[in-house]
């Protein structure tokens, strides 16, 4: 059985763009990628500095969904976001 591991060192394996796509296209359900595509989304607004409370008004999510992205933000991890 595979772990989140095995899922890192397949992401790293991956070369090109159209391979990403490829795969996350195959291994995520279109929710998942939204999903996914939202939390980005809170840590760039959370980078710019907005308001947790419009972010979570905005993006139509929890507060407490946004909160974790700034705590994140706060133990060091997005540096590259």
């Amino acid at each position: 059985m595979s772990d989140f591991n095995d899922l890192v060192k397949i992401l790293q394996e991956i070369d090109s763009k159209e391979e990403m796509v490829n795969f996350l296209n195959g291994i995520l359900t279109p929710k998942e990628k939204e999903e996914l595509v939202r939390r980005l989304d809170i840590v760039k607004m959370l980078k710019r500095g907005i308001p947790q409370h419009t972010i979570a008004q905005k993006l139509g999510v929890g507060v407490a969904t946004v909160t974790r992205g700034s705590k994140e933000i706060q133990m060091g991890r997005f540096k590259t976001i």
